[in-house]
């Protein structure tokens, strides 16, 4: 690990700890101007392929399943946190894949985790990755919607 400010090699670990989105927080001292810097370790996912729906294969990126996320999000009361941890929570779950996961089930996971998240930014993405041809569509994916918060606050009571 190369320092930033002097660009020495050796470095020591003061403190580690686990983050919400399941990376690895160190903070260090350069060795030899014992300055602190902090860095953010995750597991590489480098060997997941993502199977398309026309059945060609690409690599699996953390950023654009990111963007996929924070789309639908734009202009929403939702922080940076939530959508990072989102973004890990799909990673871990695809992570046992190991191999490939079709976009299909990568979308089906965006979709539940923007549930949570939101539901306007669910709607959203929904709307897109369903392919929503005309306003029936939306009633329809509405009425889903509507009828499971209402189920769910009926629970509570």
């Amino acid at each position: 690990m190369l320092c930033p400010f002097c660009r020495h090699a050796e470095t020591k670990v003061v403190d580690s700890r686990d983050t919400a989105d399941a990376s690895l927080r160190r903070r260090r001292e350069c060795l030899k101007c014992a300055k602190r810097f902090t860095t953010y370790e995750r597991i590489e996912t480098t060997n997941l392929l993502v199977v398309k729906k026309d059945g060609t294969r690409e690599q699996f990126s953390r950023q654009k399943l990111k963007r996929s996320i924070l789309l639908p999000c734009e202009k929403l009361p939702i922080s940076n946190d939530k959508i990072e941890r989102a973004v890990s929570r799909i990673e871990q779950k695809i992570a046992e894949k190991r191999g490939e996961v079709s976009s299909k089930k990568l979308g089906e996971l965006v979709m539940m985790e923007l549930k949570k998240i939101n539901k306007v930014a669910y709607i959203r993405f929904a709307a897109v990755y369903r392919e929503f041809a005309d306003l029936a569509d939306f009633e329809s994916e509405l009425g889903k919607l509507l009828k499971k918060t209402k189920g769910a606050a009926r629970k509570k009571k």
